[in-house]
């Protein structure tokens, strides 16, 4: 073989796996707790928003829910990074106002009530970082339960006479939290 061969075959083959490697991109797996959105009105045709949700759904993959949301500890409500709500107009929980705009959400589960809260923070990992000081509002709900189990985390709103209700389930347990106009 000639030389002038020999090299042009080793730079053919360095070029070769070269854009073989630029073209091979590594892409993250699918998440265990895939985000989510719930919004009232569901309907996505619908750009009159009264409020959104952007949360990630844990599965309980035989786990208690007590094991992943204890009892009487600020949870994320969730996975991942902290539930986020969009307020497109002001609403109230319980008698605070909150105004339009986008907060942190988080829980702290009992076995009778849970306690909701909407907080200024953003952009948190989870409930590590959660400042109490900026609470915006909370408010104490009862605590129903529900014979269907509902494997993954969920949320979804209804529409009530005076505003919305987001109704979160997980497992057996469910709450609604009351949000009014």
């Amino acid at each position: 073989m000639k030389k002038s061969s020999f090299i042009t075959t080793v730079v053919l083959a360095l070029t070769i796996s070269l854009s073989v490697n630029v073209n091979a991109q590594e892409f993250s797996k699918l998440d265990s707790s895939p985000m989510d959105v719930t919004a009232f009105p569901a309907d996505y045709r619908e750009t009159n928003k009264l409020v959104k949700v952007a949360y990630s759904r844990p599965q309980l993959k035989g786990r208690a829910l007590s094991e992943l949301a204890p009892n009487g500890k600020v949870w994320r409500t969730g996975a991942n990074e902290s539930v986020e709500i969009t307020f497109y107009v002001d609403m109230k929980l319980g008698g605070t106002t909150i105004k339009a705009g986008t907060y942190s959400l988080a829980t702290i589960p009992g076995d009778k009530e849970w306690t909701v809260i909407i907080n200024s923070d953003l952009n948190a990992w989870g409930a590590y970082f959660y400042k109490e000081a900026n609470d915006v509002a909370r408010l104490t709900v009862p605590v129903s339960s529900d014979a269907t189990v509902l494997e993954a985390f969920s949320m979804t709103f209804k529409e009530s006479s005076d505003g919305v209700h987001l109704h979160m389930g997980w497992g057996t347990t469910r709450i609604a939290v009351p949000f009014t106009k």
